[in-house]
């Protein structure tokens, strides 16, 4: 639960045949179907030796992977959206700070995916998004409507599964992961749980 950018497992070889055989395709093919695609839209991808595999499309901002980029963003992010929704994407098209890196990890709920509780006060964002290069994306999250454990009516609290998902930009991907999660160590509420190995596989 969590990610990283960029990935250096993947060459820009293969960025290109994601981009032309996967992405655009898809896009091609609902437009000749009648219904062009407007809005944010990623493929969950397993390479293999036979090239990139189509696990499932996505189009939201609530995933890890749509998450990471959002640090790297260096471009107005609604001047890009609301072109697309005009139809001229290409007059404001997203850029990206290519000297940089990102990691997010996410927070979960104990017992997720399977069943688990809500209301757990959550502790500790404030500082978290203090340390240089961190933000904190709310997924599972809400206010209190009566007091929790003598906190007082409004407190932050878990209402999902996947609670946050803090993330973190630096000049290397290294200091990306590690300071992702050195926040991670500031946010606590009861039974929270992540994985500890995100991006390890980019360090390699």
């Amino acid at each position: 639960m969590g990610a990283y950018s960029p990935c250096p497992q993947v060459s820009a070889a293969t960025l290109e045949v994601i981009q032309k055989e996967v992405l655009q395709k898809a896009v091609d093919g609902m437009r000749q179907e009648g219904f062009p695609y407007i809005g944010a839209l990623y493929a969950g991808l397993m390479l293999t030796k036979d090239g990139p595999k189509v696990l499932e499309y996505n189009c939201r901002f609530g995933d890890p992977e749509t998450q990471v980029l959002m640090p790297l963003v260096k471009s107005d992010l609604y001047a890009t959206m609301k072109a697309c929704t005009e139809g001229h994407l290409h007059t404001a098209m997203p850029e990206y700070h290519t000297d940089r890196a990102a990691a997010a990890v996410i927070l979960a709920s104990q017992g997720y995916p399977g069943s688990y509780s809500k209301g757990k006060v959550i502790t500790g964002c404030e500082q978290a998004c203090e340390l240089p290069g961190v933000q904190i994306f709310h997924a599972g999250t809400k206010r209190s409507e009566e007091p929790v454990r003598g906190e007082s009516v409004g407190s932050l609290v878990t209402s999902g599964g996947r609670v946050l998902a803090v993330a973190a930009s630096a000049d290397s991907l290294r200091r990306a992961v590690e300071q992702a999660y050195k926040a991670v160590q500031c946010v606590s509420f009861e039974g929270a749980q992540y994985r500890k190995d995100i991006g390890a596989l980019g360090l390699k």
